[in-house]
């Protein structure tokens, strides 16, 4: 059947009438829109604004923003005149971070802002700090605009991963005192790559190609060792260090009772996430929860997280918490409300991976360091090796997530099986096959999620600029030009009609609709409005469909 089914799509992919040709989008008032929102989305240390954050319900009572800096770091000139601007208190880590967990949020209260050097865009909305992998489609659309003061903006935002790297351990989820426990997806690399090219070359832009090289190598390695190992197999996985309910989850105070109603109501999905405890413990029983649940003492979000005698499992907390890492919250991709992500080598981290080590590869050819390059291109053939072995399924003709704590595939299909497109490493093969099932994702709004409608943000029917792009561009690579440009100008026409009907751009779309109305049942439930990584793919797909990739 599913041979059938794939002859089914080829012959109508390949007997499809010509497309007729689609009418130029009219960029004239959006794209000053976006340049603009470079500006209204930047933030800096001397920034008032950049100290806010309607997250986490301690700092909406209390009068004075706080920033933390490194241990031992002299307080710097601009936070030294914000601390009179902008009623700003200054404190001090506790100790040096070399890795993450060395420090736990739960040591650091209030929460509040971690020093970055060099200004930074965010994405917009509740989101007002930088985000790890929010950054590199921000940095595209910085560096699509191919203006110096742009790209400066763009080696900015690399230096300051640099400084999380040197001082906070890791890249954090972004630069606030509650991400000190996980990081997301790796696109340093990347990152690196679009500046380094961006820039004229000079002895001075080698001399920052090398510093970046070792930068990357240590941002590397934080997958490649626990508990970011996904068991024995050659793979990683998303983790967290973190315990309980994510503290940001402060300002949607219903969502952990949502996910119980659900569980509730769904008994036929048969998952360990649901314990039978009291919603009102008594202080025994509440150091009991500490250990099978939360800990109701140390966090208001644990303690509103119950319903009618039932609370959520230590286990499902740590699936959630690795979910918040993957930057796909929420889905039902790994379970219900992704609560085992944590159990999955996913497609996405190890094709990112794959990617990012072919990367390091390029930066020591470039600096003339061939022995270092072999090994980077002999690490990145070992994990195409393993990607091949266990996450692609030649009978569906998909990339799909393993569970490797079964050792069986997933069957649920997500955009991100297309990421090795992006990443160069399908074989021609592979990538005859996998180009069919984007007709199963293709709206008329661009590329959905998944397949399936589970009433969360991260499924059917909403797409996603990231997800959308890295399709794109990896389809572009590998000559589909069709779809690559099909694609594009779906979105692209989402994004702007929305524009055109209320001024904004938006975080996520509905692409079966066409539309910036959402309707999301569980999670997340606004649409937050800048927004920066559609901006940069905004760019980014406009170059393309006015520059159509050529064989």
């Amino acid at each position: 059947m599913t041979r059938l089914l794939t002859a089914i799509l080829f012959a109508l992919t390949t007997l499809a009438p010509a497309q007729t040709p689609t009418p130029p989008l009219d960029n004239s008032n959006i794209l000053p829109y976006i340049d603009h929102a470079w500006d209204t989305l930047s933030r800096s240390m001397a920034d008032c604004n950049s100290l806010v954050d309607s997250k986490v319900a301690e700092t909406k009572v209390k009068a004075a923003p706080i920033l933390y800096l490194p241990e031992g770091m002299a307080t710097p000139a601009d936070v030294a005149a914000a601390q009179t601007q902008c009623s700003l208190e200054v404190r001090h880590l506790p100790r040096k971070i070399s890795r993450l967990g060395d420090v736990r949020p739960s040591a650091i209260a209030p929460p509040g802002l971690l020093y970055l050097p060099h200004p930074y865009v965010v994405p917009g909305g509740r989101f007002n700090e930088m985000y790890g992998w929010d950054s590199y489609f921000i940095l595209l659309g910085l560096v699509a605009e191919n203006k110096p003061n742009r790209v400066d903006q763009a080696r900015g935002i690399v230096e300051n991963f640099f400084f999380e790297i040197e001082n906070y351990g890791a890249i954090l989820n972004a630069n606030r005192t509650y991400y000190l426990t996980r990081s997301q997806p790796p696109f340093l690399s990347s990152m690196i790559r679009e500046v380094y090219e961006h820039t004229p070359e000079t002895p001075a832009s080698k001399t920052w190609l090398a510093r970046a090289y070792a930068f990357a190598q240590r941002d590397r390695a934080l997958w490649t060792a626990a508990p970011h190992l996904a068991g024995n197999i050659g793979l990683a996985r998303y983790s967290d260090l973190g315990e309980g309910p994510v503290p940001e989850m402060a300002d949607d105070s219903a969502y952990y009772p949502d996910v119980i109603r659900w569980l509730l109501a769904h008994p036929e999905n048969k998952t360990s996430y649901l314990l039978d405890a009291p919603d009102n413990p008594t202080p025994n029983q509440a150091a009991a929860l500490a250990r099978t649940s939360c800990d109701i003492t140390t966090s208001h979000v644990c303690a509103a997280a119950h319903v009618d005698g039932h609370r959520l499992t230590a286990a499902f907390y740590r699936g959630d918490r690795a979910m918040r890492e993957s930057g796909f919250d929420t889905s039902f991709r790994f379970g219900p409300f992704s609560g085992s992500t944590d159990h999955y080598a996913p497609v996405c981290l190890n094709a990112l991976l794959y990617k990012y080590e072919r990367d390091l590869a390029h930066f020591a050819t470039l600096l003339n360091r061939p022995t270092e390059a072999a090994q980077w291109n002999r690490r990145a053939a070992a994990r195409r090796a393993a990607i091949d072995k266990y996450l692609w399924d030649a009978a569906t003709g998909l990339y799909l997530d393993y569970d490797y704590t079964t050792r069986h595939r997933s069957s649920y299909a997500y955009v991100t099986t297309f990421y090795p497109f992006w990443a160069n490493l399908a074989s021609p093969q592979q990538a005859a096959a996998l180009q069919h099932h984007i007709t199963h994702f293709d709206h008329p709004g661009g590329l959905a999620m998944s397949t399936t409608e589970s009433g969360t943000q991260w499924d059917l029917p909403y797409g996603w600029a990231p997800t959308i792009w890295l399709t794109t561009k990896g389809l572009a690579q590998y000559h589909f030009d069709a779809d690559a440009t099909r694609i594009a100008n779906e979105f692209s026409q989402t994004v702007l009609t929305n524009f055109e009907h209320d001024g904004t751009i938006r975080e996520k779309y509905n692409v079966v609709s066409g539309s910036a109305n959402t309707a999301i049942a569980t999670g997340y439930k606004s649409n937050a409005i800048g927004f920066g990584w559609t901006n940069g793919t905004y760019l980014q797909m406009n170059n393309l469909l006015n520059h159509p990739p050529t064989k």
